[in-house]
């Protein structure tokens, strides 16, 4: 298949992270999956087959559920999606941003990231879709411990055929070339992500009704602000703040707040062209790591 990449992942056990950062244990995970690569025209999709086996158990959360996808079960998801981006205004890289004049003669002098090199405004949109079909399984229960020591299980039903759009507005605007040793990159990036337009209408819809035995539901569906900041430190040293908030004012104490944090320092490794050291860490989560990335894209 052309310009499709296909990946076969297959774990037991496998750890995933949702929303809240909050991690599960999933005892069985396979998944196929088919996604087309990037195209001029914006258009995207992905295929694929996935199954989970056993009840999926919570590594750091204390309340909650678990995700619907992470429960046991056999179903066949599809996806495509659209994405369309304008420049307000783009500074292009010139031969003079390249080469250095001096006494000692002339010298190449690339960004220390080529993937921050041109000083930019611009504003993207992403719409699109997604089908899912359980087979078997058109209940999933989950096992926990009430304040009184008994065990409880909680039983939901899972509709055997769901669709649904979701969607996405970025803005970012870049200062500087990050070329230079100082004061050569400041940029901000804030995207607002709506997961499900159907579950956001019933949110709405349970808000004005004032129904609260669907607040949960109304926390997942919200909306939620990505906002990301760029600042360059000194020569390819550049520190960066990543923040996801919850936007739902309609839930008291658990509506509108901040869901995670990520503060991080990185080291451009301009030989590389855009490979990097990253050290980053997370309050919230009590995580952190040292990475390398060879490609960032």
């Amino acid at each position: 298949l052309l310009s499709h990449d296909i990946t076969l992942e297959a774990a037991w056990p496998q750890l995933f992270i949702d929303h809240k950062a909050q991690y599960w244990d999933v005892p069985e995970s396979v998944s196929l999956n088919v996604a087309s690569l990037a195209s001029d025209s914006g258009l995207r999709y992905r295929f694929g087959i996935q199954k989970k086996g056993g009840q999926p158990e919570s590594a750091n959360a204390i309340d909650g559920e678990p995700p619907a996808a992470l429960m046991p079960g056999l179903c066949a998801k599809a996806a495509f999606s659209y994405e369309q981006r304008k420049d307000m205004w783009r500074n292009k890289e010139t031969k003079e941003d390249l080469i250095i004049k001096t006494d000692k003669g002339s010298f190449w002098r690339p960004a220390y990231d080529v993937c921050l090199r041109e000083p930019h405004a611009a504003i993207s949109t992403i719409i699109g879709g997604t089908c899912v079909a359980w087979f078997g399984g058109k209940e999933s229960s989950m096992a926990g411990e009430s304040q009184d020591g008994r065990i409880a299980v909680n039983t939901k039903k899972r509709s055997p055929l769901s669709a649904d759009l979701f969607g996405s507005i970025c803005c970012t605007v870049q200062h500087g070339k990050f070329r230079r040793i100082f004061a050569d990159l400041t940029r901000v990036d804030a995207r607002l992500d709506i997961s499900s337009v159907s579950g956001l209408a019933k949110s709405i819809l349970n808000t004005f009704s004032r129904n609260s035995a669907s607040s949960a539901d109304n926390l997942v569906f919200s909306p939620r602000l990505n906002f990301i900041l760029q600042q360059q430190v000194l020569g390819p040293i550049v520190f960066r703040v990543d923040s996801k908030y919850l936007l739902d004012a309609a839930s008291g104490k658990d509506g509108s707040h901040m869901e995670d944090v990520i503060y991080s320092l990185s080291y451009s490794l301009r030989l590389l062209r855009s490979g990097k050291v990253v050290a980053w860490y997370s309050p919230k989560r009590k995580e952190g790591m040292i990475e390398l990335r060879l490609f960032e894209f």
